[in-house]
């Protein structure tokens, strides 16, 4: 009995969308960090994000997002300019997660689910973000390692068929824009 053929993997490929909330707001002492909302620079900054993603097509299957205030502020401003916003979760786990967490977090990710974008923090995103690099725009990769400043987006692609097949420096880094490049 002749062997099966070995199982394509052309055409497989997982998105992955890594957004850093915008700026927040240090003015009133009395709140704690998870609670901070945007600062007026931040609500500015969203909906630009939210007109980038719609403008190339970019709609993620689910939106995972830090519970913090200003991690929710910002998702919902920038959902506003898509056509039809995923589904978000959004998850105490994610505050201040660092770079292993939100990759064990995305390993569990149903393998049904083709793109994800997170809404967190740094320093857990950026890490994250040059752990994944492997290939792709390097003009990008090194704004990003420079800094990811709030309400920078991090573009990935990954030849994977699951999320749990996520590791290190398998990413192709396509794109890094922040919003003073987008207005």
């Amino acid at each position: 009995m002749p062997k099966p053929a070995p199982r394509s993997r052309q055409g497989t490929m997982k998105r992955l969308y890594l957004l850093r909330h915008t700026k927040s707001s240090w003015k009133e002492d009395d709140l704690s960090d998870h609670e901070r909302p945007l600062a007026p620079r931040g609500r500015r900054a969203a909906p630009p994000i939210g007109v980038y993603l719609r403008d190339h097509a970019i709609l993620p299957d689910l939106v995972l997002a830090s519970s913090a205030r200003r991690t929710r502020e910002t998702w919902e401003l920038v959902s506003l300019m898509l056509p039809k916003p995923p589904d978000v979760l959004y998850e105490d786990k994610l505050y201040l997660a660092d770079a292993a967490e939100i990759m064990a977090r995305l390993r569990k990710v149903d393998h049904d689910v083709d793109s994800v974008l997170i809404v967190g923090h740094n320093p857990g995103l950026q890490e994250l973000a040059e752990r994944l690099f492997g290939d792709g725009d390097a003009g990008a990769l090194a704004k990003l390692t420079a800094k990811f400043p709030t309400g920078g987006l991090a573009l990935y692609q990954f030849d994977i068929e699951r999320w749990d097949e996520l590791v290190p420096g398998i990413g192709k880094l396509t794109d890094f824009v922040v919003p003073r490049d987008l207005v």
